[in-house]
């Protein structure tokens, strides 16, 4: 499997020993709040077992960070196609989602930076996708701010269909960027 090398970073397969500190974040309220609620150590232990039969099925997804000073410090990476129709103007169809959760002690240092940086250049110059999107609900600020310091722009607000009509979620922002002639070199 693929890993990818930042200066302060790395995005490496999950490990079993990643799953006590993934179910930590996922419990944390904070690591929670612009999304759809605390998971169970059960839900979190499924959601990994998730993201490692994607990689296993796509040969990429959501990496395990690996920061020196903390160890797993959360995810970052591809998702499979997006499955819902967004219904925003120049989004291709079910395009490929950029994402991160990191760890409160993660937080701040540049990290998710760093680290998307790395998965969208693999995005582009590797798996050769035309479009790479990342979406939150307007209030989430630190990771628009990622988004737009990785080099996607905003493209429109949509309504997300897993949440229902009234959810304080439903709403999302959407940010993405299209791959470029030469990607390696271009991608911030």
């Amino acid at each position: 499997m693929t890993v990818l090398h930042g200066e302060r970073v790395t995005l490496r397969p999950w490990r079993d020993d990643d799953l006590a500190p993934f179910a930590a974040l996922n419990d944390d309220p904070e690591v929670m709040q612009h999304l759809s609620g605390r998971l169970s150590r059960e839900d979190s232990d499924a959601m990994a077992a998730r993201i490692r039969e994607h990689f296993d099925r796509h040969g990429f997804g959501l990496w395990a960070l690996d920061v020196p000073a903390i160890g797993f410090a959360g995810f970052v990476g591809l998702s499979a196609q997006v499955p819902f129709e967004i219904g925003v103007p120049g989004i291709a169809p079910h395009p490929h989602e950029i994402g991160w959760r990191l760890a409160r002690a993660a937080w701040g240092h540049g990290y998710a930076t760093e680290a998307a940086t790395l998965a969208l250049r693999h995005a582009f110059a590797h798996l050769h996708l035309p479009q790479v999107v990342s979406f939150t609900v307007p209030a989430n600020r630190a990771s628009q701010a990622v988004m737009q310091r990785i080099g996607l722009t905003p493209r429109g607000e949509f309504d997300h269909p897993r949440f229902a009509v009234g959810h304080r979620l439903r709403r999302h922002v959407l940010y993405a960027i299209d791959a470029p002639d030469h990607a390696a070199a271009e991608i911030p």
